[in-house]
């Protein structure tokens, strides 16, 4: 008979599997969260899977398909509470009872308002033993996003900048290629991959004609937002051309619905018209939501960082620091524009990690 301390090593060590199933399919489940589960009977793992993609089979579902037969009085770790409704799939929670499963141990509780303790509650009423917060910090990052967006009512958004020692971004002649390192610029690459979209305005655009996707093999490519309050997009542009994902550009009211004609003949190009005149970032993420996108990456320059700081929209920083001193009173930095009057009303962060790659500096800082 296994003690106790070998027996909580063992459960950690199945719902270590669990998370790892379902960091594998973080960003292809959209706006629903990642899920892994396993199902373990007797010692042994029995069945496993993961959610992976909106409107598929979710994690649980997978797990007792291959267990089959074998749960019968089994244990389920999970990393999300189950789902307790019907939406597009049956409720999970059904499926659990109809396979005898004696216990269920969850990572998380589900905050959503159509689960949100009531998963627990059906599972406990149908005398299944359940436990919630087996390695319930190890399992969080998983759900950042999710868990923002459902109780925020708007994306996740991370800003990705790059600068030197100095703070500057580019020289006083503009020159920003290449601030950091080719290994730094890699690493940043795979943040695309795990967002659903990726913002930048008008101007990054002209000047750099960026394709806006994610050059790692196997990856993602997130929509392309655009902030262009006069529909200024070059129709030559690679982000309209190339057709390598969807681009959503983010126009004024002013702009004529034959400007609009031009870009909406490319597809999958979108044209979202405001209500303003200048587009507004909290405007756009309001949109944003409505239209399912659970996070955001922003890659703009001084103007739309600022944007964001102003509004105080941004959750999450993603620095890069070159060990290379720039200098100049007109070199730009990272945020331009008023900024922040008073220091008691600065956006307040925590520094999340701090890592060296290749001599350059990585921070991510979050929001308090």
């Amino acid at each position: 008979m296994c003690k106790k301390g070998e027996r909580t090593m063992l459960e950690e060590k199945y719902m270590r599997f669990a998370i790892q199933l379902a960091k594998q399919t973080m960003q292809q489940t959209s706006p629903n969260p990642p899920v892994g589960a396993v199902i373990v009977k007797d010692g042994h793992i029995v069945g496993f899977g993961a959610h992976l993609m909106r409107g598929d089979a979710h994690a649980e579902v997978h797990a007792i398909e291959m267990a089959g037969k074998k749960t019968q009085g089994a244990t389920l770790y999970v990393t999300l509470e189950p789902c307790c409704h019907y939406g597009k799939t049956p409720p999970c929670t059904e499926l659990i009872m109809k396979s005898e499963i004696k216990r269920v141990v969850i990572a998380c509780q589900d905050i959503h308002h159509v689960v949100a303790g009531k998963g627990v509650a059906q599972l406990q009423e149908a005398n299944i033993d359940v436990s919630v917060g087996l390695l319930q910090e190890e399992a969080k990052p998983l759900y950042e996003q999710f868990f923002h967006y459902v109780s925020e009512k708007r994306p996740f958004v991370s800003v990705k900048a790059a600068m030197s020692l100095d703070g500057k971004t580019a020289t006083e002649t503009l020159e920003s290629k290449w601030i950091t390192n080719e290994v730094a610029r890699t690493d940043a690459q795979q943040y695309r991959h795990m967002y659903d979209a990726i913002l930048v305005g008008v101007n990054t655009v002209i000047a750099d004609n960026p394709r806006l996707t994610t050059r790692l093999r196997g990856g993602k490519n997130p929509i392309r937002v655009i902030l262009d309050s006069t529909l200024r997009t070059p129709l030559d542009a690679n982000v309209i051309q190339d057709k390598a994902t969807e681009t959503w550009i983010f126009t004024g009211k002013a702009t004529s619905d034959a400007q609009i004609e031009q870009y909406t003949k490319h597809s999958p190009v979108r044209i979202f018209k405001m209500n303003t005149n200048d587009v507004k970032v909290k405007d756009v993420l309001t949109t944003l939501y409505e239209q399912e996108v659970m996070s955001v990456y922003v890659e703009g320059g001084a103007t739309v960082n600022s944007s964001f700081l102003q509004a105080k929209l941004i959750d999450q920083l993603i620095m890069y620091v070159a060990p290379i001193l720039i200098g100049g009173k007109r070199a730009p930095g990272i945020f331009n524009g008023p900024g922040i009057e008073r220091l008691t009303d600065a956006l307040h962060l925590s520094i999340d990690e701090i890592t060296t790659i290749d001599g350059q500096i990585k921070i991510v800082a979050k929001r308090k």
